[in-house]
């Protein structure tokens, strides 16, 4: 696994996607390749493991779509033990380790649990993050300034262009707790 989580990210990540509708295994390759989520891996030959360890564990359920057809497909629909898995996964705290290497799980985290658990469980997620950044930031102010006496700049810049680019997660997360705390709740059910 990429991180200390319980399904690591790409399990994570199917799971959700399954969630949201069913899916086969070429549907969700067409969405690692075709969009954003292309980080957690459009490869066959992770993907298709992924979702027979996924099948194996209980946690999708393969029906066998189109019987008639040349290509007869898998579609994948999430069990109740899948919802509990996501759920669980999402109840995860924040830890500064996931700011440091895992900060596309943490909003792959916050994107299921507004869909699964709702609004409240996306906010705490998101406040757990900012406050996680918040709290990192003076550690790595204290590495740049220790970099100071160096010749050599490109560090520094490096270190810098981190420090805004947490600096900007921090800002984007309270913004977006802000902006959810405005609107109605919504919640997905399984």
């Amino acid at each position: 696994m990429t991180d200390s989580r319980t399904l690591g990210r790409l399990k994570l990540a199917l799971l959700g996607l399954i969630a949201q509708r069913p899916c086969s295994g070429y549907d969700l390759l067409k969405v690692f390749r075709d969009t954003a989520m292309g980080g957690f891996s459009h490869s066959p030959g992770a993907v298709y493991p992924a979702l027979k360890w996924l099948e194996t564990n209980g946690l999708i359920r393969g029906k066998l779509d189109n019987h008639a057809s040349l290509r007869p497909r898998q579609v994948y629909h999430l069990t109740a033990a899948g919802t509990a898995a996501i759920k669980k996964e999402v109840r995860l705290p924040v830890t500064r380790d996931d700011v440091m290497r895992n900060a596309d799980g943490v909003l792959l985290r916050f994107v299921f649990a507004g869909q699964v658990l709702g609004r409240d469980e996306a906010v705490r997620i998101l406040d757990e993050y900012a406050g996680q950044i918040e709290s990192y930031l003076p550690d790595l102010k204290a590495q740049l300034a220790s970099l100071s006496d160096r010749k050599d700049p490109y560090g520094r810049l490096a270190l810098q262009h981190g420090i805004d680019m947490y600096r900007t997660d921090a800002k984007w997360a309270r913004k977006t707790i802000k902006q959810l705390n405005t609107q109605s709740p919504v919640t997905w059910e399984a």
